[in-house]
């Protein structure tokens, strides 16, 4: 099998042109063409990772954040992300990233998965794309019974395995509508709110920024990584459903770069 097999299974769930214009996703390192011995799962290429994918002898990391993403004016190893591209190339080891494009759909998605974490049903898109059901940012539905605001905090931090949740004031009120979106979510809160839901899922929402819910909903911050993690696994599952006897890993290397003390 070549990467671009495997790289063919994972665009026709989410096709490379749905990644938003400041994207970098696709093949970052190496060549479509080579023979793959094997496919690594990630949430970040970092040095830690392509070491890993040598020591069980694959020769393509497939991951969701781009490890190129703003364009490289020299490659000297001065940084991680110029030791990652250096020590990927040296050893042959192909690069692909799949981001917002994975982000972007509705079935099969980042925020599928998390949706389908929490429980959510007759989930729909918070934020679609004109002229779309299907594309766009975001989930919100409806968890099977509602639930008080506290006890959905406390199963967010045990589902996600958070160590903390940053959260708005309680509002006193049960949860039952939620939207979720992965990683960096505050542009989608306008949404969150017109959609009523009692929740919205995501990170990285600046210290202002929690003002804007108004007490109209509870915003709960668990964190970027936090909020990513399972699309390691929805990765694997795309396609090990297609290849199940090939040699395909998740990461056992915990890239998140926050900790909390």
């Amino acid at each position: 099998m070549q990467i671009k097999d495997i790289i063919a299974v994972l665009e026709a769930v989410a096709p490379p042109h749905l990644q938003e214009s400041y994207d970098n996703a696709g093949l970052l390192v190496g060549h479509p063409e080579d023979q793959a011995t094997g496919v690594l799962f990630c949430l970040d290429s970092t040095e830690a990772v392509v070491r890993e994918a040598l020591e069980k002898g694959c020769n393509l990391v497939v991951a969701h954040h781009p490890i190129i993403f703003r364009g490289l004016k020299r490659i000297n190893g001065a940084s991680y992300i110029e030791r990652t591209v250096i020590q990927a190339i040296r050893h042959n080891v192909a690069i692909y990233a799949i981001h917002t494009n994975l982000d972007n759909v509705l079935h099969r998605g980042v925020n599928a998965r998390i949706a389908e974490k929490i429980g959510l049903l007759n989930t729909r898109l918070l934020a679609p794309k004109s002229g779309f059901t299907d594309i766009g940012a975001g989930i919100t539905g409806t968890l099977p019974a509602a639930m008080d605001e506290t006890a959905f905090l406390e199963m967010l931090k045990k589902v996600f395995r958070a160590d903390c949740i940053r959260h708005t004031a309680l509002r006193g009120k049960p949860v039952l509508e939620v939207a979720v979106c992965g990683g960096s979510g505050s542009f989608l809160l306008p949404d969150a709110l017109k959609s009523g839901a009692d929740a919205f899922v995501t990170a990285d929402f600046k210290y202002h920024e929690f003002f804007d819910a108004e007490h109209r909903l509870v915003i709960a911050d668990i964190g970027h990584y936090e909020s990513e993690q399972f699309t390691i696994e929805l990765l694997y599952d795309i396609f090990h459903e297609k290849f199940p006897t090939f040699a395909a890993h998740c990461t056992n290397s915990n890239t998140n770069p926050v900790h909390y003390m």
